[in-house]
């Protein structure tokens, strides 16, 4: 009777346990999503994101966001300047067409989260923490937050009296499940 109770009880026990997994949501984003920065000057947006999102408050484990930034889409409002942030001397959009942020981690933080992730700019990748606000709608959700970038951390540009080197970053993701 022991030889065949065990192994019964192991696998009911393995069976219940992978029934019981939650698994992380992929969602699409959605139109209406920005991408802010912010500074006594320049001030602008990415227009152009694209990347995937897993997303469940119950599978933080298995949750990602892996996004991508179109350099070319930046908007300040004023061309010449959208033009000079493309050079070589600033993001260089020739050579590192993109901005990326992968998630390596996503933990509970109060009623909000924090991801950490690697930021990469300009050819360097560097460890960030985001804090993450989530907004149920239905089925859909919003991510938002606001964070500071050291653009010199990345090599954008050079230090000068006429542009800060902390950028403030407002974020709004939307999106719905696929």
């Amino acid at each position: 009777m022991k030889k065949i109770f065990y192994p019964m009880v192991a696998s009911l026990i393995l069976l219940t346990s992978a029934t019981m997994a939650v698994n992380a949501v992929d969602y699409k984003i959605k139109d209406g999503h920005t991408i802010q920065f912010k500074s006594k000057d320049p001030t602008g947006v990415f227009k152009t994101m694209k990347g995937t999102i897993k997303f469940d408050e119950a599978d933080l484990a298995g949750s990602k966001f892996d996004l991508t930034f179109d350099v070319s889409s930046i908007s300040t409002g004023n061309g010449m300047m959208n033009k000079k942030a493309q050079t070589a001397e600033w993001f260089d959009a020739t050579k590192y067409p993109q901005i990326k942020f992968v998630s390596t981690k996503i933990v509970k933080t109060g009623n909000d989260y924090t991801v950490t992730g690697k930021l990469t700019i300009k050819g360097v990748t560097k460890e960030k923490s985001v804090p993450l606000k989530v907004v149920k709608s239905g089925t859909d959700l919003t991510f938002s937050g606001s964070f500071v970038v050291n653009r010199m951390d990345f090599k954008v540009g050079k230090t000068s009296d006429a542009v800060p080197n902390n950028m403030n970053i407002n974020y709004s993701i939307p999106v719905a499940k696929k």
